[in-house]
């Protein structure tokens, strides 16, 4: 410690007091800037609106503790991201804030806009669960080549834990996983009256229908399979 303090008493010997033609001019510079505002107004639990800056708030949350200001970040901020794991903290952590509410209810509503990464930390379950909050509506997807729309197809089967629907003018396409039953409630305003089920990967053994023209009753249908389709633009 002394010998720092040696050190800095030792430079200080050497400092010299600008003169005031370079004051005038660092002065000069200074009034040619912009000025930037600082303030942490984002910690007050509402932003006064003469203390309002005019900026949009982003939230990263990030794979490490939550801060204990977490909720009232995600309330100030208009987009809300975790980078990879960071998604398994808000899953865990964020219902710890709220010990009074149920888990499942605190997570529904502190569900992130963005889960970005590599997706090497986040765990399957909490993936799944903040996917199945979501349904990604894609329009252009379908018409066009016909090779395209059997590979939008794919997508939505290789990401059956996600809801994605595929539209356009004439179509509406949702994938009903083998897991579940289904309930589709139409919009007869803007669908039908027809509608087709289509297994696709691997038969359906045993579909069954309520409340179509022509219900299946544990029907086994399939496509063709060991084949490939060749498809030739023209």
């Amino acid at each position: 410690m002394l010998r720092l303090q040696s050190i800095k008493l030792a430079k200080a010997k050497h400092l010299t007091v600008p003169s005031p033609s370079s004051l005038r001019l660092v002065k000069k510079r200074m009034i040619a800037m912009d000025l930037m505002h600082h303030s942490s107004c984002f910690l007050l639990p509402t932003i006064p609106l003469q203390r309002r800056p005019s900026l949009t708030y982003a939230l990263l949350v990030l794979n490490q503790n939550l801060p204990r200001f977490t909720p009232l970040l995600w309330n100030h901020a208009q987009l809300h991201l975790c980078a990879d794991g960071g998604a398994n903290r808000l899953y865990d952590e964020m219902p710890l804030f709220f010990p009074q509410e149920g888990a499942s209810d605190v997570r529904r509503r502190y569900k992130p806009d963005v889960i970005k990464g590599d997706m090497d930390s986040i765990r399957r379950e909490v993936l799944e669960f903040y996917a199945s909050l979501l349904c990604i509506l894609v329009v252009g997807a379908l018409g066009g080549r016909f090779d395209h729309e059997m590979g939008n197809l794919n997508v939505i089967c290789r990401f059956s834990y996600m809801r994605i629907v595929l539209l356009s003018n004439d179509s509406l396409i949702h994938l009903l996983p083998r897991t579940y039953c289904h309930e589709i409630h139409i919009q007869t305003s803007v669908e039908g009256p027809h509608c087709g089920l289509i297994p696709i990967g691997t038969p359906s053994k045993s579909s069954t229908t309520t409340g179509l023209q022509w219900d299946l009753s544990k029907q086994y249908h399939y496509i063709c399979s060991g084949a490939c389709f060749l498809i030739l633009g023209c």
